[in-house]
């Protein structure tokens, strides 16, 4: 795998944004694609943002949600509910998909602190 990080979408935003914080990090990410499809399809502007995110994508690497990822997924879920502390159901495909690449994941979401091992950042 290139890339070390995998972005959530609020960074992926920020990203668009040209936020100076994430344009100084960004090298070889790997980014989440669903919530943003849903973002631009939910906009006021969708075709021109569909457009931000098919050129962003086709630059980009597109991990698959496979088997793998899903046992990931029901690993972690099972465990946040033993602990008493549900996510997003997005966001815990997003840190299983992490996991399951050994990605460090960046969130601007502070729920993530609950899931361990995680590795994360915040930019």
């Amino acid at each position: 795998m290139s890339g070390r990080y995998l972005l959530d979408t609020n960074i992926v935003i920020a990203l668009f944004a040209n936020d100076i914080r994430v344009l100084q990090a960004l090298t070889g990410a790997q980014i989440v694609l669903g919530e943003l499809y849903y973002g631009a399809r939910n906009s006021q502007r969708v075709a021109e943002n569909l457009a931000v995110i098919e050129q962003f994508r086709t630059a980009s690497v597109v991990l698959p949600c496979d088997a793998l990822v899903a046992t990931y997924y029901g690993e972690l879920k099972l465990d946040l509910k033993k602990a008493g502390t549900p996510l997003p159901e997005n966001d815990i495909w997003i840190a299983a998909t992490a996991r399951m690449h050994n990605l460090i994941l960046v969130s601007r979401d502070q729920h993530f602190a609950s899931i361990k091992p995680l590795i994360r950042e915040i930019w």
